[in-house]
């Protein structure tokens, strides 16, 4: 079976799985960290109360059975530890069939937490790492070549993340057409990063040439993919390095490690040159051929509606067709904003409400909120109470079902809850009202930075929302 096998793709295999456990444990790593306040039994969506409306058909997952926030913690940390034993090359030591499970459990566990995370987990990644992660199952270990079929699978899967993020811009906001979309990007972006303030004050024909790159990056590179080699290794190399310029300029979760992950799929051994303790692999057996041929037959007729959507005029971004996240189709940043909003949340200890109250800021890990505090990185880890602040500044409707419950815990001095914060400022007793104000941030000049030391500056929009009081959140919420 020299046709179904490439032996020559060993290390991009090992490579690829290898970095795939590790962006599992750290999705598997964020979730035990962050699903008390989230989705918890006391959280702000909790999941026993979407389980209630939802059916497994709708919505599998292994919480339909039974779910506690011990049970739930349970399968976070058991996933954690499954992953940090595939990172350091548990798959690799086992037979074939236990390897294959073993990527199949952790699939499964992660499907299950996904599904039940609602808002929090509504992101394209989310798909991205189990798409991504089903095609790691057939990928097989040292006991066998990999396949072939699901190497070009891989490819199909970069394909349509990257064609489809070129598309959705071509299509959507001009300022990608006339090459001006940077000029605002690196300030209006969802959670920047370090360097994001450098990359702003990049000369305005440099931002023009970054943004006609990213188009021949996506549209065109992508292509090369399917060619003879070298040619698809270039083009994986063209991936890899727009991908890495994307983790320098911001923190975009596990979205660009994933995309270099799947394009080191496609680098043969002439790339990595000859590794030591590679191991004798055999032929597959028929089980494992079947299996494979299998995947790529449902793939091939799953892709009917990536490819339909592709095709609209009217296409869509990061949407799954069926609830297991497999064969869907990708896109980001189809419209870019111009400015910059940000929601403040603000408490007093006060028992009345004067022009003499003094009000005192919560502040978030990742978004903006000091102006002198420089951003920090922490992408691959998603911190997805600060990514969706972001979408509440562009408007409350994106908040519309979390954000007072936020405030009601916030008013209680929620434990979980005040983890996912960087500082409270009352840490000894909860507020007696919380509000929150609607400022237009910019970053500063060079000479501003020098004057002020601070890379941010503020302006009050408006009042986003009204002092209130645990009884009146409540109420509301």
């Amino acid at each position: 079976m020299e046709w179904f096998t490439a032996p020559e793709y060993w290390q991009a295999r090992l490579i690829f799985q290898r970095g795939l456990a590790v962006v599992y444990l750290l999705a598997f790593l964020g979730a035990a960290l962050q699903f008390r306040a989230l989705i918890g039994e006391h959280g702000m969506l909790p999941a026993p109360r979407f389980l209630r409306r939802v059916s497994p058909r709708r919505s599998p997952s292994l919480f339909h059975l039974h779910y506690s926030d011990r049970f739930f913690a349970g399968v976070a940390w058991t996933g954690v530890a499954l992953s940090a034993a595939m990172v350091v090359g548990l798959g690799d030591l086992v037979p074939l069939w236990a390897a294959m499970a073993l990527w199949t459990v952790l699939w499964a566990l992660y499907l299950s937490i996904v599904n039940i995370g609602q808002a929090w987990y509504s992101f394209g990644w989310e798909s991205l790492l189990l798409e991504t992660g089903f095609l790691a199952i057939f990928l097989g270990n040292d006991t066998v070549a990999p396949p072939l079929l699901v190497l070009l699978l891989a490819r199909w899967l970069l394909f349509r993340v990257e064609f489809g993020a070129g598309l959705i811009k071509l299509r959507g906001d001009p300022c990608w057409r006339d090459l001006t979309c940077l000029y605002y990007h690196h300030e209006t972006q969802p959670m920047p990063g370090p360097l994001s303030w450098f990359f702003h004050h990049l000369p305005r024909p440099l931002h023009r040439v970054e943004v006609a790159a990213n188009h021949f990056a996506q549209l065109v590179v992508p292509v090369g993919l399917f060619a003879p080699q070298p040619v698809a290794s270039i083009a994986a190399g063209l991936v890899i390095v727009t991908q890495l310029w994307l983790v320098l300029s911001g923190n975009f979760a596990w979205l660009n490690w994933l995309t270099i992950l799947l394009a080191v799929t496609a680098l043969d051994a002439r790339v990595f040159g000859p590794l030591p303790g590679a191991p004798a692999l055999s032929e597959p057996p028929l089980w494992f051929a079947g299996a494979v041929i299998v995947l790529t037959v449902v793939t091939v007729g799953l892709s009917y509606w990536p490819v339909r959507n592709l095709l609209s005029k009217n296409q869509r971004m990061n949407t799954s067709f069926n609830p297991y996240h497999l064969v869907n189709t990708y896109g980001a940043f189809g419209s870019i904003d111009r400015v910059r909003n940000e929601v403040v949340i603000e408490g007093t200890a006060d028992t009345s409400i004067s022009d003499e109250t003094v009000w005192r800021e919560y502040e978030f890990k990742g978004k903006p909120g000091d102006l002198r505090r420089w951003p920090r990185q922490y992408a691959p880890y998603h911190l997805r109470l600060d990514w969706l602040m972001w979408f509440a500044a562009i408007s409350p409707i994106y908040a519309r079902s979390w954000l007072l419950p936020f405030v009601v815990r916030l008013l209680q001095n929620d434990p979980a809850t005040l983890r996912l914060l960087r500082h409270c400022p009352f840490p000894d007793a909860p507020p007696r009202y919380i509000r929150a104000r609607l400022y237009e941030y910019r970053y500063t000049s060079l000479r501003e930075l020098r004057r002020d030391r601070a890379c941010w500056r503020r302006e009050l929009v408006d009042e986003y929302l009204p002092p209130l009081t645990l009884h009146q959140a409540r109420g509301f919420a």
